[in-house]
């Protein structure tokens, strides 16, 4: 019993596509075009999300070194 490989794009398990341009089949471009399926998200969105959840890793950080701080201290 062996393994099945798949073809990915129409092409055989062993080729590489080397052709460049707008008609290409590489599995990259296809990750970036209109076409593709999944969520629409611009790149703006994308950036504010990561920095709003970089912003909340570093206030948790914050408040749980003022946390520990205060229960070290005592009342």
């Amino acid at each position: 019993m062996g393994m099945r490989r798949c073809r990915v794009m129409g092409g055989t398990a062993n080729s590489v596509s080397t052709s460049v341009g707008p008609r290409s089949k590489s599995n990259m471009i296809w990750f970036y075009t209109t076409n593709a399926p999944g969520m629409k998200i611009s790149l703006t969105i994308v950036l504010v999300m990561s920095l709003c959840f970089i912003a909340i890793v570093v206030a948790l950080h914050v408040f749980g070194k003022i946390y520990r701080a205060k229960v070290r201290a005592g009342p």
